[in-house]
C-alpha cells in the first residue's frame, strides 16, 4: 500500500491522506554516491579522532566505551584522541538524501549536519520513552543566548517515536533534506526542509520546515550548497554503509499543453477521433480540474517534454477509477490499466512530444489526474498540479498500548512466511512482541507504537496486523524446545513427533500473559516481561517434568560471542543474554546449514534475554 503524506500526528484517532510528490511510494531512478572507506580521502583534513576500521564494538554497560578492529569498511570516532574535531565532506551538497549505518557508544552523542547547518542528532536514547528534540533522530534546537534562561532553545523537533536500538547495534537511518532556496540577488525565498527521516524502519520526522541554522551550525548565514558534516568531539561511534544521493539536475518541464475532453471514458484506440470533445484549450498545467464531468470521460492531453541532460527517466501515472497512458515519442513510457503505474524511459537533450490519457469509468473514485518525474539527480516531483489522490481514502485502524493489551491476529515475517497463530502483546513501556503459538517462541519484538489494524479489520479484512513501530525480527519460526540426540543433531522445522499441544495463556494481576504447552510429555510454562525502561524482554521458561536431551532454540544467524553470558546477533541486530539455566548449562554456537544457531540444554528452568 502506498500513501500520499501523513498528518504530523503518527498515532491519532484519524487522518486525511492527501498528496505529495511520491504517488507510488519515493523508490527512484537516481545516482547514488557511495562513500568509499578504505581510507579517510572522502573528508576535508581529517582529525586525529578519525579512523577507517574494519570492526567495532561498544560495551552495553560502560559508557563511551568503543572498540575497533583493524581494516578497512567502517568510519569510527574515537573522542578520547587529542584534538577531537568534526568531520566535513570535500563535496558540498544541496537537496540530497543521506542513507547510513551508525552505531552508538553506551552514554554517546553526536549529530549529523546537513549542509553543516542542521543537525539531526545521534545520541543514545535506548529505553527514552518520551523522546524530545535532543534524542536520537531528533531535529536539534536552535539557540538564542539573548533569551531568558531555559528560553534560549527553539524551534527543535522531537522524533515522532523513539525507534532508537541499545549501544553497539548497529542502526539505519535515511535522512531526505532540501536546501534553502534563493533567488538571483542571494535573497532567501524558502526555508530548508527535511522532508523526512526514516530510523530503524520508522519515519520520525515528516516534512518539517527548518527556520534557520539549528546550534552548533558551522554558520548562521545560510547558503545553497554546504558540507556533510559528522560530530566528533562529543563521544564514540562508528559509520558504515554510507550512501549520499544528489539532488543536484535540472528538472524536465512540460510545453505547449493542450487537452481534449470526451464524453464516454470506455473509449478504445483511437475512436476519440471519431468524436466531437465536450471542451478543448490550452492549460497551464496537467490537471483532471479542466473536466466539468465526474465520470466516464476520456481526457487527452499534448505537448512538450524539456530535457536538459541525457538519461533514464522515470514516470508515475495516477488515473484513478481508470486507465492511462503516458507516450513520449511515440513510445508508450507508462500504461496503467487500474489507477496507477509507472514506467521509465531513456531521453536526450532536447524538447520531447508528448501524448497523455485518463480514461475514467469508475463512480467511486473523484478525478485526479497526476504525474510525476524523477531521474539521475532529479528527485520525485510532480509534474501535474497537486490535486492527485493515493486512490485509498481509508483511515487507519491503530492499536495503542496505554496499558497491557493482547490482540491475537495473522503476523506477516519477512520471506512470506505468515504467522497463522499469533498473539501480539502490548506494553504501556512501549516495547511489544508476537508469540507464535505453533512454535512456541517469540517471532518478532518492536519499539514505538503497538498496533496498525487497518488489515485486520477494513472491509472484510485479511485477518492481519502490523506493528506500527520498529521491528526486529528473530528469524524463521522454529520450535522453541526440540529433544536432541546430541548437540549437532539438525533442528526441526516442526512440532511434529514432540506432542506438542498449545494450551493458550494466563494472565497475572497486571494483565501480562505467560504461555502454556506441553511438548515430549512436558508442560512449559513461557513468561515474559518487559525490561526496565523498555530495553528488552526477559523470558522465563519453567519444565515441570524436564526430559532428558532437550534443548531451547536462542536465536539464528550469524552470533558473535561477547561474553558473561551475552550474545550479538545477526550482524550486531539484537543482543541475546543467559541470565540463568538451571544446573549450570552453557549455550552452544553452532554451524547448521549455512548459518549459525544459538541453542542451550533446557532442564528445569531457563531465564534469558532479547536486548535491542
Amino acid at each position: 500500500m502506498h500513501y500520499f503524506n501523513q498528518s504530523p500526528k503518527l498515532f491519532g484517532k484519524k487522518r486525511f491522506w492527501i498528496a505529495c510528490v511520491c504517488l507510488l511510494g519515493c523508490q527512484q531512478l537516481r545516482a547514488q554516491s557511495v562513500v568509499p572507506l578504505n581510507d579517510l580521502s572522502f573528508f576535508d583534513n581529517p582529525s586525529p579522532n578519525w579512523k577507517i576500521a574494519a570492526g567495532a564494538q561498544a560495551d552495553i554497560v560502560q559508557d563511551e566505551v568503543l572498540t575497533v578492529k583493524d581494516g578497512n569498511g567502517i568510519l569510527v570516532n574515537l573522542t578520547g584522541k587529542m584534538g577531537a574535531k568534526d568531520l566535513f565532506t570535500k563535496t558540498v551538497y544541496g537537496d540530497a538524501d543521506i542513507e547510513l549505518d551508525y552505531m552508538m557508544a553506551k552514554g554517546s552523542n553526536s549529530g549529523i549536519y546537513l549542509q553543516g547547518r542542521y543537525e539531526i542528532q545521534l545520541l543514545d536514547s535506548w529505553g527514552t520513552v518520551n523522546p524530545k528534540p535532543g534524542d536520537n533522530g531528533g531535529i536539534y534546537e536552535r539557540w538564542d543566548d539573548s533569551k531568558p534562561e531555559g528560553q534560549q532553545g527553539y524551534d527543535g523537533h522531537a522524533p515522532r517515536q523513539n525507534a532508537s536500538r541499545a549501544p553497539g547495534l548497529w542502526q539505519h537511518m535515511k535522512i531526505s533534506f532540501q536546501a534553502p532556496r534563493f533567488d538571483s540577488n542571494g535573497q532567501k525565498v524558502s526555508n530548508a526542509k527535511v522532508l523526512s527521516v526514516w530510523l530503524n524502519g520508522v519515519l520520525i520526522q515528516d516534512n518539517v520546515e527548518l527556520s534557520g541554522p539549528t546550534r552548533g551550525a558551522m554558520a548562521n548565514k545560510e547558503a545553497a550548497t554546504g558540507p556533510l558534516r559528522l560530530q566528533g568531539d562529543h563521544g564514540p561511534l562508528a559509520f558504515r554503509n554510507i550512501k549520499i544521493t544528489s539532488f543536484d539536475k535540472p528538472r524536465l518541464t512540460l510545453s505547449n499543453l493542450k487537452y481534449w475532453v470526451y464524453k464516454g471514458g470506455a473509449i478504445l484506440g483511437d475512436e476519440y477521433k471519431k468524436l466531437k470533445p465536450e471542451s478543448e484549450g490550452a492549460s497551464p498545467v496537467l490537471s483532471s480540474n479542466l473536466s466539468k464531468l465526474n465520470n466516464d470521460f476520456l481526457i487527452r492531453y499534448t505537448g512538450n517534454i524539456q530535457v536538459k541532460e541525457a538519461g533514464e527517466y522515470a514516470f508515475k501515472l495516477s488515473v484513478p477509477g481508470g486507465k492511462g497512458t503516458l507516450r513520449i515519442n511515440g513510445t508508450d513510457a507508462v500504461t496503467v490499466s487500474q489507477n496507477r503505474g509507472e514506467g521509465a524511459i531513456q531521453l536526450q537533450p532536447g524538447d520531447h512530444p508528448f501524448e497523455l490519457f485518463y480514461s475514467k469509468t469508475a463512480d467511486w473514485a473523484k478525478p485526479a489526474l497526476g504525474l510525476t518525474a524523477s531521474g539521475p539527480g532529479i528527485r520525485e516531483y510532480l509534474l501535474s498540479d497537486a490535486n492527485v489522490s493515493n486512490n485509498d481514502p481509508v483511515d487507519p485502524i491503530l492499536i495503542n498500548a496505554t496499558s497491557n493489551t493482547i490482540l491475537r491476529s495473522f503476523s506477516d515475517l519477512p520471506g512470506g512466511i505468515r504467522v497463522t497463530h499469533g498473539v501480539n502483546v502490548g506494553s504501556p513501556e512501549l516495547l511489544h512482541y508476537t508469540y507464535d503459538l505453533d512454535k512456541g517462541m517469540i517471532v518478532g519484538m518492536w519499539r514505538g507504537g503497538f498496533l496498525d489494524a487497518t488489515p485486520m479489520w477494513h472491509d472484510r479484512g485479511d485477518g492481519s496486523s502490523r506493528p506500527a513501530g520498529s521491528v526486529q525480527y528473530l528469524g524463521k519460526p522454529v520450535p522453541a524446545i526440540e529433544k536432541l540426540s546430541d548437540a549437532n543433531t539438525a533442528w526441526a522445522l516442526d512440532t511434529a513427533g514432540t506432542g506438542y499441544k498449545p494450551k493458550g495463556y494466563v494472565l497475572n494481576a497486571e494483565d501480562v500473559p505467560a504461555f502454556k504447552y506441553i511438548i515430549y510429555g512436558s508442560p512449559v510454562s513461557d513468561a515474559s516481561s518487559v525490561m526496565d525502561k523498555g530495553q528488552g524482554i526477559h523470558r522465563e521458561i519453567t519444565l515441570t517434568n524436564p526430559v532428558t536431551g532437550l534443548f531451547y532454540h536462542l536465536a539464528s544467524g550469524n552470533i558473535e560471542t561477547l561474553g558473561n553470558g551475552l550474545y550479538a546477533i545477526d550482524d550486531k541486530s539484537y543482543y541475546i543474554r543467559v541470565d540463568d539455566a538451571v544446573g549450570g548449562a552453557k549455550a552452544i554456537v553452532r554451524d547448521a546449514g549455512g548459518k549459525q544457531e544459538l541453542i542451550i540444554p533446557i532442564q528445569n528452568k531457563l531465564t534469558y534475554s532479547i536486548i535491542f
